[in-house]
């Protein structure tokens, strides 16, 4: 507890459940570039096979992830309150860089995170939004069997001009998050130094850049019509 308590303490843990977030934000990307046919039978058979583990599985992947989101965000409001308040948050190794616009906006990026965050869940995992273009609803024939209709469900959605600048700008909000986030990782474990960090402040901004093109290149794709359903 005493732990926690630490401010120390506190943004370790956000740390943590910050890059436990990009790794999966990295097999997600993986698993949704199925949509170009790499994987036979594409997304569809991505998506069946996500849906055939058993179900225990799938809820408790689902609520540890929903307990990294609690405590990243939690932890990042206190720190953030702390912060303008006049009590630093030490890092585990000092280093003095100039504040970027990434790292000066960190709580409204993941503010806006948070949000799309939910309405990405309500839009494709339980298809409340567009109901009419749910996978569920809509079965194609997979290897002699019936599945959703993912890729449908998909091209439909960023068809529409409105959702793909909605996700669009989400990817925006994740690439500053991300470009501050990991080389914060890395300073906040104590895992870096004065030679290390700009190479660790360019390597976050990399993979924050690959994880925004890879996931704006579905949208945008769709809404050239180079990729169709």
């Amino acid at each position: 507890m005493q732990f926690i308590s630490s401010s120390i303490g506190r943004k370790i843990l956000m740390a943590v459940t910050g890059q436990a977030m990009v790794l999966f934000a990295i097999i997600h990307l993986l698993g949704n570039s199925s949509i170009f046919g790499w994987l036979n039978g594409g997304i569809n058979a991505y998506a069946e096979h996500l849906h055939s583990m058993p179900l225990p599985i799938i809820i408790g992947f689902r609520l540890v992830l929903l307990a990294m989101v609690c405590v990243h965000i939690w932890f990042g409001i206190q720190l953030t309150l702390e912060n303008r308040g006049g009590r630093p948050s030490d890092y585990a190794v000092k280093f003095t860089q100039k504040a970027s616009f990434a790292s000066e906006n960190m709580i409204w990026t993941g503010t806006l995170l948070g949000l799309f965050l939910l309405y990405h869940l309500a839009h494709f995992t339980f298809q409340v939004i567009s109901p009419e273009t749910a996978a569920l609803k809509n079965l194609v024939p997979l290897h002699d069997a019936m599945v959703p209709n993912v890729l449908g469900m998909v091209v439909a959605g960023f068809k529409n001009i409105l959702v793909t600048l909605i996700y669009s700008g989400a990817m925006v909000a994740l690439f500053l998050h991300l470009s501050h986030g990991i080389q914060s990782f890395f300073q906040t474990m104590g895992w870096s130094c004065d030679k290390s960090q700009p190479l660790l402040v360019k390597f976050g901004s990399l993979v924050a850049l690959v994880l925004f093109l890879g996931y704006v290149t579905i949208p945008l794709t769709i809404i050239a019509g180079i990729l169709k359903g």
